[in-house]
């Protein structure tokens, strides 16, 4: 008989379970389902319960169609009910221990706190940590702006953000019943987790929600500006067939799901050069020029927003060999370059890899542009209002797929929550001994860091750039590929 354990939280008493040694409530609802009147809405409480919620398993996903890529293959269970949170806890005592609240990244389309790769039973066990994942509305479902629609609206454009907003107040609200100290929360993530992380860093109503934050491979430039926004909506709707608050409310998600795609298709697709947005940002992102993001979360980092938080951010080496770009040529090359805005820093590349291949050299370029400079801009943003910002990057290089993947996207997070046997981490890896002694210095770092604020090296200052290399043989170095960063310097 599996033992069970009953905790009393503001909205009911919740029964979790013992699994690996900790005490696991999974799919809580941290606020009501977003659907019909709701829908598009900001997220509100829950009906409260009185008989015990049995949290025993997993809540559905965010409504979401996979992309089929390597992290995003698998068909999900998803509902839009779908806003609950999963917690790991050592005791359910007055432990006062500090609490992880990992959000997931899928680039605001994909994904789900329960996925195994997130499980954070070591994180509780080895570190005495609260750790809680959390669902949050995806694609068009959280992040289409309908304010033309009415005042009701006018935070359509956020509500994925807004439900991790209300998932920390849950937190916040409830965490000592289960050992946490809601005065010591981390928030972390990776890749649109990293942005969400960032972007709740550079909101002011976040603020006093969390302590410290873990942006992986993910910074504050990653939000539409509010004209953008209104472009896709547009062409959403259009696609949709639908204008108006009846027609929305009703709609089934699969119908949303079909249409976000095809607007997604429209901007991103052999279209794309006739209809850009204007910015290096994708469909359904989380919009700024409204009440709750009035500036892009970069400015308010850079007026000081946040600067009470202490953040350890980075990115991987080789970020965007996860998307691959089949065989480039010299055409292809130059061509997604400007694109990008990058045509200033080929030449610095060219000059710093003069081995490379034209698909290295694009990679390198795209990795930072993408990830490694929005990670330096964070902590440049940050510099001259606190000195609490830590920097790394992680090196170990995959054997998957002949070594093609070498450090990309996504590769860090196993190693951080120590959970190199988790399904699908073999695949990535690839074949040969398991790098655990470079997953125990990772999750070590990030143990330290949400205990005590420090990682275990030297802060990010902008006279040393110190930052913490993960390989083989971990280590910290001065400003790595100095020449390439500074080729980007008035570059967005």
């Amino acid at each position: 008989m599996l033992e069970r354990i009953t905790v009393e939280t503001t909205c009911g008493p919740v029964t979790g379970r013992r699994k690996e040694d900790t005490y696991l409530f999974a799919g809580i609802p941290y606020a009501a389902p977003p659907v019909e009147a709701l829908r598009f809405m900001p997220p509100v409480a829950p009906e409260p319960w009185r008989e015990p919620y049995a949290a025993l398993k997993f809540g559905p996903a965010a409504p979401q169609t996979p992309s089929g890529g390597l992290t995003d293959s698998a068909n999900v269970r998803w509902r839009e009910d779908c806003l609950s949170l999963n917690l790991s806890t050592p005791a359910c005592d007055d432990g006062q221990r500090a609490v992880l609240v990992w959000i997931h990244g899928g680039g605001y389309r994909t994904g789900q706190g329960s996925i195994p790769w997130y499980n954070g039973a070591r994180f509780s066990r080895q570190g005495d940590i609260v750790v809680v994942s959390i669902n949050y509305r995806l694609g068009a479902l959280g992040f289409t702006d309908l304010a033309h629609l009415g005042a009701d609206y006018a935070l359509s454009g956020v509500c994925g953000t807004l439900d991790q907003i209300a998932a920390l107040g849950w937190v916040r609200d409830n965490i000592a019943a289960f050992g946490g100290n809601p005065g010591r929360v981390t928030i972390a993530g990776e890749s649109a987790g990293g942005f969400s992380v960032a972007t709740l860093l550079g909101c002011h109503q976040a603020q006093g929600l969390f302590h410290r934050a873990i942006p992986q491979s993910g910074a504050a430039h990653h939000t539409l500006p509010k004209a953008a926004a209104e472009t896709v909506t547009e062409r959403f709707l259009s696609e949709l067939g639908v204008n108006d608050v009846v027609g929305l409310q009703s709609v089934a998600a699969e119908d949303v799901l079909r249409a976000q795609g095809a607007t997604i298709g429209h901007f991103e697709g052999a279209a794309a050069a006739q209809n850009k947005l204007g910015v290096a940002v994708a469909p359904f992102y989380p919009s700024h020029g409204n009440a709750l993001l009035p500036e892009s979360p970069f400015e308010a980092i850079s007026q000081g927003c946040g600067s009470d938080v202490a953040v350890l951010t980075g990115t991987n080496t080789d970020e965007t060999t996860l998307w691959g770009y089949g065989n480039v040529d010299e055409e292809k090359f130059e061509r997604i370059a400007t694109g990008l805005g990058a045509h200033a820093v080929l030449n610095t590349y060219r000059q710093q890899r003069p081995h490379a291949s034209l698909e290295e050299l694009l990679i390198a370029v795209t990795t930072d542009h993408m990830f490694r400079i929005p990670a330096i801009r964070l902590a440049e943003a940050r510099a001259g209002h606190t000195n609490d910002t830590w920097m790394y990057l992680f090196n170990w290089a995959s054997r998957a797929f002949d070594g093609r993947l070498k450090a990309t996207h996504a590769l860090e997070i196993p190693f951080a929550f120590d959970n190199l046997d988790r399904a699908g981490v073999d695949i990535f890896i690839g074949p040969g001994e398991k790098p655990q002694h470079v997953a125990d210095t990772m999750h070590r770092a990030w143990t330290a860091f949400i205990n005590d604020g420090d990682p275990g090296w030297a802060r990010y200052r902008l006279e040393e750039r110190t930052t913490m290399v993960f390989d083989e043989q971990s280590a910290t170095t001065t400003d790595p590929a100095a020449a390439e960063r500074l080729a980007w310097e008035g570059l967005r």
